[in-house]
Parts: structure tokens; C-alpha cells; sequence
């Protein structure tokens, strides 16, 4: 009996059209069935949001040999729910996030759309990987990324991932890369995050900005620091945020009132 081609649920954040995801198509032919639900636009910053005031809408895109590609009118993580309800024909081997344009290490996790994929895929017990790339520009060249992009989806439909365990991973934008390192989220925080201005008709608007304030650039074993040395940067995610660490101390607080 043959066996049964696995099947991969992709998303983004940066809508169906994006280039990064079309090139993450590409990287991924022939390991698999793709099955793609990703917004119908943009959906940058999204994160973990869902969409529960206004219906959710779907419809074809195009179909391939063994892919389909389907727009969807909510949330990075609205597709992925969606699709699993409505669409994949049974539970997929690998939920993938990304190609994303721009930088989704250190804190940028917690505000991704494409995490946001990545994350719900985790929650569901499928093995799941985020792919970002550190440029923003909409025709990126994510060539260099290809033979990585394969090869890390490949280790992980074979090994699997733990449950509650996802991956993060961030190329930098470089020609070339001088290997893949298993790094820790960088401890940072964005900072000056809003500019003020003028509307044309009258009264003041804020414009999210903003500068990345990396509070340990000295520290080799981070994720920031693997990409600003042309490296691919690979970060073991997990779902459980609990600060396991404090709760012995909280027991030992006086709680009654």
C-alpha cells in the first residue's frame, strides 16, 4: 500500500498574494499536499486575534497538483481554524507560518500574524513552524531561504516537535548564511513606538513606529545576536506561559484578606 503524502497547512499574515508566501510554495513542492488559507490582505501585528463580531468568509483561489489555495477574510489564526474545520480533508502533519516579510525574533513573536498561524497550529497538537525574513520590502529575495526552509520542514515532519512546542525561525537578509543556530528569544523591548502628526483636516493621529531596544547585545546564545552575524536563527517556542520559577515564591506570600 502507498503511503499517504503529508499533508501541510500554510497561512501568513501578509495576505495570499505576498510574495514570501508564493516563494514558501515553491521551497515546499513535492514533500507533500498544500493546503494554503491565508487573509485575503494584509493581516501584519494580528498576533493571536480572532474574528468574532462580523462573519468569516472563504473561497478558492486556484488549484495545482497536490495544492489548493484558498482566501480567507479573517485573522492569520481565524485561517488556520477555519481550515481545519472546513477545508483539510483529514489532520495535517505540519502547520506552517511565513513566509514573513520582516523580523519576527525576540519580542516581535507576541505581536506576529504569522506566529499568530504558527501558535494556533501548536495549540492543536500539529507540529508547527514559523519562517520569517528580515526585510520588509515586497519583492525580498527569499531564494537563499529555500534549501533551509525545505530541510527544516523535512526534520520536522520526520522527528515531529514536543507538544506545546513550536518553532520560530528568522533568516537574516543576507546573500548568504553562515549556518543555523538554536537560540533563546533576546530579552528587548520596543521603544519611541508612536509619531505624532497633523491631519490635513484638522486634529492630531498617531502613527505606530517605533526603535528596537535589544537589552543584551553582547549575548551570543540570542536569537537577535545569531541574525546580526549572518545567521539562520532557530528558537524553540512554547505555548505554556506559565512562570513556573515564581510559584514556590507565591505560595509563600500572606494571600488572606
Amino acid at each position: 500500500m502507498e503511503k499517504e503524502k503529508p499533508l501541510i497547512l500554510l497561512s501568513n499574515d501578509d495576505g495570499v498574494k505576498a510574495k514570501g508566501l508564493n516563494e514558501l510554495i515553491k521551497a515546499l513542492h513535492g514533500i507533500g499536499k498544500i493546503v494554503v488559507m491565508a487573509p485575503d490582505g494584509p493581516r501584519s501585528g494580528a498576533s493571536g486575534s480572532i474574528t468574532s463580531e462580523y462573519p468569516v468568509r472563504y473561497n478558492k483561489v486556484r488549484e495545482d497538483e497536490d495544492l489548493v489555495v484558498y482566501k480567507c477574510t479573517g485573522t492569520p489564526v481565524d485561517c488556520v481554524k477555519l481550515a481545519l474545520h472546513e477545508v483539510v480533508s483529514r489532520r495535517p502533519d505540519l502547520v506552517i507560518g511565513g513566509i514573513n516579510h520582516g523580523d519576527n525574533s525576540s519580542v516581535n513573536v507576541h505581536y506576529s500574524g504569522t506566529m499568530g498561524v504558527v501558535i494556533e497550529g501548536c495549540l492543536k497538537g500539529i507540529p508547527s513552524i514559523g519562517y520569517s525574513l528580515c526585510n520588509h520590502s515586497a519583492d525580498a529575495d527569499f531564494s537563499p531561504l529555500f534549501p533551509y526552509v525545505r530541510r527544516m520542514a523535512e526534520e520536522v515532519l520526520a522527528h515531529g516537535l514536543p507538544q506545546g512546542v513550536c518553532l520560530n525561525v528568522n533568516f537574516p537578509d543576507t546573500p548568504a548564511y553562515k549556518g543555523v543556530r538554536i537560540c533563546r528569544q533576546t530579552r528587548g523591548a520596543w521603544i519611541n513606538e508612536w509619531e505624532r502628526n497633523r491631519h490635513p483636516r484638522g486634529g492630531e493621529y498617531f502613527w505606530l513606529t517605533g526603535v528596537f531596544d535589544n537589552h543584551e547585545p553582547e549575548a551570543e546564545d540570542s536569537d537577535h545576536w545569531a541574525l546580526n552575524h549572518g545567521y539562520v536563527a532557530v528558537t524553540p517556542t512554547q505555548i505554556d506561559v506559565t512562570a513556573y520559577g515564581m510559584m514556590d515564591e507565591l505560595k509563600g506570600w500572606n494571600w488572606n484578606v
